[in-house]
């Protein structure tokens, strides 16, 4: 269950419910006693700091040999090329 505080406590203590929603916490901030806000981590996906897995996908993903080719006429036609 994610951790309350009220508004008074999350504006004096800001900085240290981001760092716990960082490491993975939930808090929820309410006004008299009423739960009006969460504060959570954020996906990994796209976050800042958030790392990539080179070769995630390894044997899962071919390339053609011709997938640099060039496109045949008609097709390039169609682009405008």
């Amino acid at each position: 269950m994610a951790d309350q505080v009220n508004i008074h406590e999350a504006k004096t203590q800001f900085s240290r419910l981001v760092e716990r929603a960082e490491h993975g916490e939930e808090i929820v901030v309410a006004r008299d006693g009423r739960p009006v806000a969460k504060l959570g981590p954020l996906s990994t996906v796209g976050a800042r700091g958030a790392r990539r897995q080179p070769g995630r996908f390894a044997g899962q993903i071919e390339i053609g040999a011709d997938f640099d080719a060039p496109l045949p006429d008609d097709i390039a036609d169609a682009f405008g090329a």
